[in-house]
């Protein structure tokens, strides 16, 4: 009689995702080179050197590959955790302010060019460029104003919701649709100019 094994079957081989982030910085690579309409996960398997078997079970489709490295990119920008903390909001604002080299400013306007071009092809991932764009800015300017409450520099009454879209949607807009880079001049000139205003501060001289 064949006897039947009911032991605990065998999982499949965990995934590997310790490459992960070399394989989502190739695709920023590929992506920034070729554009969207150029790009391929084979092309993107070959940067990084892995196996395309990998990527394509990790990133079924080129459009949610290229949505984790632009969300890789842009949480990396920015640590909940480290936090600038000068005491004022203004002062927290500015503080975020990092220098970028001028290859490094090309490089992110090609990019989010090569996203735009995603998007228009596929609209239904919409909600996931914003996630991926917007968010993790605004999860910090929600961090900082939610500060500038507590300590009573601004008023309680502020919508943090939505002031804390302001300065990565206009950065987004600067970027995407003006084909600007995004520098120390134009973010100061947010803070200080709509910032600042919107939550009943006056800009002051750094």
């Amino acid at each position: 009689m064949t006897q039947i094994d009911l032991s605990t079957p065998k999982l499949g081989r965990k995934r590997d995702h310790s490459r992960d982030a070399d394989i989502l910085d190739a695709a920023l690579e590929v992506l920034a080179e070729t554009g969207y309409d150029g790009m391929t996960i084979d092309m993107v398997a070959a940067r990084a050197k892995a196996g395309k078997a990998t990527l394509y079970r990790r990133w079924p489709s080129k459009a949610e590959l290229v949505i984790d490295a632009v969300a890789c990119m842009k949480k990396g920008a920015y640590s909940l955790d480290d936090l600038p903390d000068t005491g004022t909001l203004r002062g927290d604002l500015v503080a975020l302010i990092k220098p970028h080299s001028i290859v490094d400013a090309e490089k992110k306007m090609k990019v989010m060019a090569g996203l735009i071009s995603m998007l228009s092809r596929q609209p239904d991932l919409a909600d996931a460029a914003n996630a991926a764009i917007i968010e993790p800015r605004a999860s910090v300017n929600r961090v900082l104003m939610q500060r500038a409450i507590d300590r009573g520099e601004i008023s309680p009454e502020s919508d943090i919701e939505a002031l804390a879209l302001i300065s990565p949607s206009m950065a987004s807009y600067r970027t995407l649709i003006l084909k600007k880079p995004v520098d120390r001049e134009f973010l100061i000139s947010l803070i200080d100019g709509v910032i600042m205003p919107a939550v009943g501060l006056r800009a002051r001289a750094s």
